[in-house]
């Protein structure tokens, strides 16, 4: 009895000391090798940096840790800090710019790296290796242990994004940075900031003051996005906002601080219906009439891509005015915006208006050309010609490859993955953003639980995504990157329940190697920064412990395929009108579903306990499912 103590003991306190836990981080590195022994994180412990390029991250590791410890950590410059933050002397060039080593022992942590982009994802991996209880906002206690560890870590890909659109919803400067903050921390480094549609213009330009004077604000409206009731003669438009240049500067520096680059996107010819509306000559139609659209309907979409509108929301591109206007707009985009990049939009052009304008026609004709998406590409050429006048690079949506562009222009490829594979073979560089991997406004889980949208995205699809198509170049695919709409977004807890933990699946896609995914690997990780995010107060959603239910047609008989994302779920199901329990049908292999008016209910337990959602589908849902094989 005294030696089975004994053992017990022996074992509490290896776990307590953290040599039976394995480290779990999001997105896994090259390399971990793990080793008996810990650091406990204390008062005294002191931060260093050897260089003053790293004065900025070891503040922010500072502040990371003083937060939830209560501790008054500082970091001085100097060789000696027990949490030690070094710049390589000589460039190690299996890091690049943005790679670090980590090492951890007993005796403390030193990160080395050859730029401060490395120190600083090195010290979100340290602070990941921390417990939990380090995403705290308030002071907590908690063993502070650190495992003592060698972590050699550089991304695969240049450009790992996350776009939000504050045009259909506008967000907060803070909420922004809240955003910017949170995807930081999973080595994000492109933060795509779509600022301009029909429904909202969101930044300042000083020389063209109506854009955010009639652009910004729209008639409140509640309810389903594309439902809304149009605005009323005289209606006082009072929902939106916008970022004033004060502001913009604000959240670049934010931005910088966390080595994410702000790419922000004006969304030209199409899209442009809050342009329109503070400038009505920007149009083919120059109807004054127009008001920024606060969701309500104005388009016929027929399910095979094409489409019409019944409100003119596209710029002339005969019109030199619109050039004129684009060139402010510009200037003052490129003073504000080191980055390269200025994203220009492109996509969902309609061209019904160009067709009936006779100016537009003339233009055709002195360029000779027959194709109405030709002057696409001279509208997109000019705005290019703008843009490198400026020091800038375009980047727009695969559209911008109907209608001719330069080799110099690079491509987000949205519509699949063929724009990519099409904009790549002709030599351009690409970002892949395909909808059936990185659309994060997609519903992740069962409809019926989750706010229906169109279409469906569960995070092992995100997870399954391959970047680089085969037969590609590898050169010319720059990275990836996941998009979040926000038409039916309407608060920041929303935005955050979309993104993750999808997001995180994406984060690894981008930033880890290929040979290094492992789904049920991510899946154990995963659960483990649920438990970091409860802390944290980020609301995520769990739709990847819920059943993903299907049904198909073999003849006349409809049979029910349930499956789920994680390995170890047990699913129950009913179809006699009660509610399913473990005591209930358990799922194994398709079931023929009985005749008549049939309610399915569907649930998952893990370790006997119910953990995913309850799935209801009524006769007339399970007939809408059903595909015939």
């Amino acid at each position: 009895m005294k030696n089975i103590i004994f053992l017990l003991l022996i074992l509490t306190i290896t776990t307590v000391n953290g040599q039976n836990n394995p480290i779990k981080l999001i997105p896994q590195p090259v390399e971990i090798n793990q080793f008996k022994g810990i650091y406990q994180l204390k008062s005294t412990t002191s931060i260093g940096f050897n260089k003053p390029e790293g004065h900025r991250v070891a503040d922010m590791l500072a502040q990371s840790l003083n937060t939830p410890t209560g501790f008054n950590l500082k970091a001085q410059q100097g060789k000696s800090g027990v949490i030690q933050l070094n710049l390589n002397e000589k460039a190690n060039l299996q890091l690049g710019k943005e790679g670090y080593i980590l090492e951890s022992n007993s005796k403390g942590v030193v990160i080395s790296a050859n730029e401060p982009a490395g120190l600083y994802y090195g010290t979100q991996t340290l602070l990941q290796l921390l417990p939990k209880e380090i995403e705290s906002k308030e002071i907590i206690k908690a063993n502070w242990t650190i495992p003592a560890a060698k972590i050699v870590d550089y991304p695969r890909f240049a450009w790992r994004g996350l776009m939000l659109d504050v045009s259909r919803h506008f967000f907060t400067k803070e909420e922004v940075k809240q955003y910017i903050a949170q995807m930081a921390k999973f080595k994000f480094n492109t933060f795509h900031w779509h600022l301009t549609d029909d429904n909202g213009w969101r930044i300042e330009i000083k020389s063209l003051p109506r854009l955010t004077q009639v652009g910004a604000w729209r008639v409140p409206r509640e309810g389903q996005f594309g439902n809304r009731a149009t605005p009323k003669p005289g209606e006082p438009a009072t929902d939106g906002g916008f970022y004033t240049q004060e502001d913009i500067k604000e959240i670049i520096q934010f931005a910088q601080d966390r080595n994410i680059t702000i790419v922000p996107e004006i969304d030209v010819p199409g899209h442009s219906m809050s342009a329109v509306a503070a400038y009505p000559e920007l149009s083919c139609t120059k109807d004054t009439s127009v008001k920024v659209n606060p969701g309500s309907p104005f388009s016929d979409w027929y399910g095979n891509g094409t489409f019409k509108l019944y409100t003119d929301n596209t710029l002339n591109p005969s019109n030199e005015k619109v050039y004129e206007f684009l060139d402010k707009v510009f200037t003052e985009m490129a003073a504000l915006f080191p980055n390269p990049y200025i994203h220009v939009g492109g996509d969902e052009c309609y061209k019904g208006y160009w067709s009936e304008n006779a100016d537009c026609k003339a233009l055709m004709k002195k360029l000779n050309i027959r194709h109405i998406e030709d002057l696409q590409g001279y509208f997109m050429n000019r705005l290019e010609g703008i843009l490198k006048a400026k020091g800038k690079k375009l980047i727009g949506w695969d559209e911008i490859l109907e209608g001719g562009i330069s080799p110099e222009a690079t491509v987000m490829s949205w519509r699949g993955i063929q724009g990519g594979i099409d904009a790549a073979n002709m030599g351009h560089d690409v970002v892949m953003t395909p909808t059936t991997f990185a659309y994060l406004d997609y519903c992740q889980g069962d409809p019926t639980v989750d706010p229906p949208i169109y279409a469906n995205l569960r995070i092992s699809k995100c997870y399954s995504y391959e970047p680089v198509p085969e037969g590609v170049d590898a050169k010319h695919i720059l990275g990836g990157q996941g998009n979040l709409w926000t038409e039916n977004i309407p608060t920041l807890r929303h935005v955050d329940y979309m993104t993750y933990p999808r997001s995180w699946a994406l984060s690894e896609v981008f930033w880890s190697q290929k040979e290094k995914k492992d789904w049920n690997s991510f899946v154990s990780r995963l659960e483990n920064q649920f438990k970091r995010a409860d802390l944290a107060d980020i609301n995520y959603s769990r739709s990847i412990y819920d059943a993903d239910v299907k049904t198909f047609l073999k003849g006349e008989k409809m049979t029910l395929d349930i499956s789920t994302e994680i390995s170890d779920l047990t699913i129950y199901y009913t179809y006699d009108g009660t509610m399913p329990d473990s005591h209930s049908l358990k799922y194994t292999q398709p079931v023929v579903i009985p005749e008549g008016p049939i309610t399915i209910r569907v649930i998952t337990y893990r370790n006997g306990a119910p953990i995913g959602h309850l799935i209801t589908l009524k006769p007339e849902e399970l007939k809408r499912r059903a595909s015939k094989i």
